[in-house]
C-alpha cells in the first residue's frame, strides 16, 4: 500500500466521517483499504461484491465528493475485491470493478470489468444507511442477576462477567460454556449479550442457535449469496453461538465458520460459544475448529449443590411473590438434584397443585408432586451413583474403585464405572475422569474402548455390563 494511497483515503475518510452517522462509517468506511494511486485513480480494497455495491448504491455521492475534494474533478475510483474462486484453486483471486457512472467518475478499464447486471440481494435484514440495526435475539429474562452463583458454576459466571465488562478485550476469546442439559448454559450466554447491549448500545450483538446457524448457510449456498452470508457475520462485535457441538459432522458450515471466527477474533471481536460437551470430548468438528475453542477460556457448569439448589429455589420464588416453608424447600432440593431446568420444574408444579386444588403447601403436597415429578421425568444418572452400585456389585467399597492399585478386578470395575458415567451423564471426560479417582480424559477414553472391546470377546465381562446396565437403567 502506497504512503500517498493511504494519505488520499485518510483525508477522505475524514470528510466522510463528518457527513454520516458513526455507526454508518464505522460499517461501512473502516474495512476499507487504500490500496495504490496512479493518474488521480484511486483503488481500494472491499470485502465483498455485497459491500461494494452497498457503498455504490448509498454512498457514491459521498465518495465522489470526498475524492474530488483530494484529486480534483477528474477524479476515479476502483473498487478491488478478493472472490473465492469457485474452481478447484482454493487460493483466492481479485476482481477490481470500477465505480459506476453514477458518480460522475468515469469508469477505469480494467483487466477483470464487472459485467453482471443482477442486483446482489443480502439474505438478512441490514437496514438502516444511517444506523446498522441488528435485532440481537436476546431474552432479556436472562440475566446475570436471575443466574445466581455457587461452586458449580462460578468459573463461568465470572468469566461471563469479565467477557461483558470487556468484550473482545479479555483472554477469554472464545468463551466457551459446556456443561449437561438444563445447567444455565443458555442462560449465562443470553446474560452475557443483554449485559453487553446495555454497556454498549454501539456494539452488534447477535445470538443464533447453531442449527438455525446450519440453516441459514444450506439456504445462501442455494441462493449463491454465501459470501453476503460470511459477510453479515463478519460485521458482527459479539456473536453468540448456542449448541455449537450441533455442527458435528457438518463440514461445509464448519469451513464457513472458521472463516467467520478467524476474522472476527483477528479483529478483537467477541465469541461466544455453548456445548453439551468439552472441546475434547466433541465428535466430528474439524482439528482447526477445536483447535480455536481452546485458545480462550472453556468454562464448566457443573451439577448445582445442595446449598446452590436451596439458593436457586429461594430466588425463584421471591421473584414469583411465593412464600413456602424453608423445611419443604428442603425436601426439594434434596430429591430433585439433576439440574436447574427440573429443579424450577418442580416448585412451579408444586405451586400449581396448590393453585388449582386450593390447597395449602405442605410437605405431603411436596412429597406427592416430586414423585410424581422424578417418576415422570428422564432423570439423569449421577457418577456418584453410579459409582456406588457398581462397587456394591463387585462387593467393594467406592474408596477401594477410585484407588491406584492396578489389581485386575479393581481395575475392571473402575473401568465400568467411567463406561457407565459417559453413557448414562452428559459430563465431560475430564470431569468423569475428576470423579472417579482424579484420573485424565485419556483414562476414561481408554477406559470406554476397553469395555467395548471385552463386552465382544470375555462372555463373563459381558455379563457384567448386561447386570450393570439394568440396575442402572431401573
Amino acid at each position: 500500500m502506497s504512503t500517498t494511497a493511504s494519505a488520499v483515503w485518510n483525508n477522505c475518510l475524514s470528510f466522510i466521517e463528518d457527513n454520516i452517522q458513526p455507526q454508518a462509517f464505522k460499517t461501512w468506511f473502516l474495512p476499507i483499504v487504500p490500496l495504490k494511486i496512479s493518474d488521480k485513480v484511486l483503488n481500494i480494497e472491499v470485502p465483498s461484491k455485497f459491500f461494494y455495491e452497498w457503498l455504490e448504491e448509498h454512498y457514491v455521492k459521498l465518495l465522489k465528493t470526498a475524492l474530488q475534494k483530494e484529486l480534483g474533478e477528474d477524479a476515479r475510483l476502483v473498487y478491488s475485491i478478493r472472490m473465492e474462486n469457485r474452481f478447484g484453486n482454493k487460493s483466492p483471486f481479485t476482481e477490481n470493478i470500477p465505480s459506476s457512472n453514477r458518480s460522475g467518475m468515469l469508469p477505469q478499464q480494467v483487466d477483470a470489468p464487472y459485467h453482471s447486471q443482477t442486483d446482489l440481494k443480502n439474505p438478512f435484514i441490514i437496514p438502516g444507511i444511517k444506523n446498522l440495526q441488528i435485532e440481537s435475539q436476546l431474552n432479556p429474562n436472562y440475566s446475570f442477576e436471575n443466574f445466581l452463583e455457587g461452586d458449580s458454576n462460578r468459573l463461568g459466571r465470572s468469566a461471563a462477567l469479565a467477557v461483558a465488562a470487556k468484550p473482545g478485550g479479555t483472554s477469554f476469546n472464545p468463551l466457551l460454556i459446556f456443561g449437561g442439559v438444563g445447567l444455565g448454559k443458555t442462560h449465562l450466554a443470553h446474560a452475557i449479550g443483554v449485559e453487553i447491549k446495555e454497556k454498549y448500545q454501539d456494539k452488534t450483538v447477535l445470538y443464533i442457535a447453531a442449527e438455525k446457524f446450519t440453516q441459514q448457510y444450506i439456504e445462501a449456498v442455494k441462493k449463491n449469496t454465501r459470501n453476503d452470508f460470511i459477510h453479515f457475520y463478519q460485521l458482527l462485535d459479539v456473536l453468540i453461538i448456542d449448541d455449537v457441538q450441533f455442527l458435528s459432522g457438518k463440514t461445509g458450515t464448519q469451513d464457513v465458520f472458521f472463516h467467520i471466527f478467524n476474522h472476527l477474533h483477528q479483529n478483537g471481536k467477541q465469541v461466544i460459544l455453548t456445548s453439551d460437551k468439552a472441546p475434547v470430548d466433541m465428535q466430528d468438528i474439524e482439528q482447526r475448529l477445536l483447535s480455536r475453542f481452546k485458545w480462550g477460556l472453556s468454562a464448566e457448569l457443573q451439577l448445582p449443590n445442595y446449598e446452590t439448589r436451596i439458593s436457586i429455589l429461594k430466588n425463584k420464588l421471591y421473584r414469583d411473590g411465593v412464600e413456602i416453608e424453608d423445611d419443604i424447600i428442603e425436601y426439594v432440593a434434596k430429591n430433585i438434584k439433576t439440574n436447574v431446568r427440573e429443579l424450577e420444574g418442580a416448585i412451579i408444579s408444586l405451586i400449581a397443585q396448590s393453585s388449582f386444588n386450593k390447597a395449602e403447601i405442605t410437605i405431603d403436597l411436596a412429597k406427592e408432586v416430586v414423585m410424581k415429578f422424578v417418576k415422570n421425568t428422564k432423570r439423569e444418572v449421577s457418577i456418584d451413583y453410579i459409582q456406588k452400585v457398581v462397587s456394591d456389585y463387585f462387593q467393594m467399597d467406592v474408596q477401594t474403585l477410585q484407588s491406584k492399585t492396578r489389581r485386575r478386578h479393581i481395575v475392571q470395575a473402575r473401568q465400568l464405572a467411567m463406561y457407565f458415567a459417559k453413557k448414562y451423564t452428559k459430563a465431560s471426560l475430564a470431569s468423569i475422569g475428576n470423579q472417579i479417582g482424579k484420573r485424565d480424559h485419556a483414562t476414561v477414553l481408554h477406559a470406554c474402548k476397553t469395555v467395548d472391546n471385552l463386552s465382544f470377546t470375555d462372555k463373563q465381562f459381558r455379563k457384567y455390563v448386561e447386570d450393570l446396565s439394568q440396575k442402572l437403567s431401573l
